[in-house]
């Protein structure tokens, strides 16, 4: 009865979308959707890590950034296996969200001449990838489970757990790459890391 009912009231958030590209009206279609634009996100994401990986002056972020595309292109192949099993064409709509992410954080990145401050805007860029990327999978898991489709429900989870720890990779990085970049801007730099830290 409870998932009947969050059923039926997300189908009735879904009605309050009016005009754009959202044309969804029921629960199902907006799971469609949100697995099309993840697709998306995915791809534009593959296109994307290339240039990063070359930008990076980190041994350890260029190799934290490459095992990442590999996880990457095996997420969009999951969301083309869930696509499938229900019957849906492999086709991507269009993700501006991530598009404005990816853009946002290739022009910071081509502004930084420094090499360790390149490095840490790298990593703020793909953060920001990531915590949307959680958003967005987060959503479609509880679709899928709503719908009573468990093994679409797994595959998402575990494209989740995977978002997460790269998540914590990236943190994990940020110290060095940070303490680095601090020290390139003397006192001033460092005030800035501790008040980001403590932020």
């Amino acid at each position: 009865m409870q998932k009947r009912e969050a059923v039926e009231s997300a189908a009735e958030l879904v009605n309050h979308y009016k005009g754009g590209k959202m044309k969804a009206n029921t629960l199902q279609e907006l799971y469609v959707e949100q697995l099309r634009d993840l697709y998306d996100a995915e791809h534009q994401i593959i296109k994307a890590l290339p240039k990063m990986i070359s930008a990076a002056n980190s041994k350890d972020l260029r190799q934290a950034l490459t095992e990442h595309l590999q996880v990457t292109k095996d997420q969009a192949t999951r969301i083309e296996q869930i696509l499938e099993r229900r019957g849906e064409k492999t086709k991507a709509e269009k993700c501006k969200g991530m598009q404005g992410i990816i853009e946002e954080g290739n022009d910071l990145v081509s502004k930084t001449r420094d090499s360790d401050v390149r490095d840490a805007a790298i990593i703020a860029a793909a953060q920001r990838v990531e915590h949307y990327e959680m958003a967005g999978y987060g959503t479609a898991r509880t679709f899928a489970t709503l719908l009573e489709e468990e093994d679409a429900s797994e595959l998402l989870q575990q494209t989740l757990n995977e978002e997460k720890e790269a998540d914590q990779t990236l943190t994990d990085l940020s110290g060095n790459v940070d303490e680095n970049a601090a020290d390139r801007g003397g006192s001033d730099g460092r005030r800035m890391l501790r008040s980001r830290h403590v932020a």
